[in-house]
């Protein structure tokens, strides 16, 4: 499974919504990303890359596509 496939699924599997509903998807778009959703979702991203996110990168990621930018400092291509 490349990163991309990973970084999806974590949404998939998390929020409860299909792989074509990720692209440009924000936080609090969706009932399901709200602040537990939130949490949940970095838990899965972190555990899928063997990652740990600063709080300010938790802060910041506001949307999918922000999501692989903060990604990016972690040396996870995506």
């Amino acid at each position: 499974m490349s990163n991309k496939e990973k970084y999806i699924q974590a949404f998939v599997e998390t929020l409860s919504i299909e792989p074509e509903e990720t692209v440009g998807l924000k936080y609090q778009e969706i009932p399901n990303w709200d602040s537990v959703g939130h949490m949940g979702l970095v838990a899965a991203i972190e555990d899928a890359f063997d990652i740990m996110m600063d709080t300010d990168d938790i802060i910041e990621f506001s949307s999918f596509e922000k999501g692989m930018e903060i990604l990016r400092k972690y040396d996870v291509e995506i």
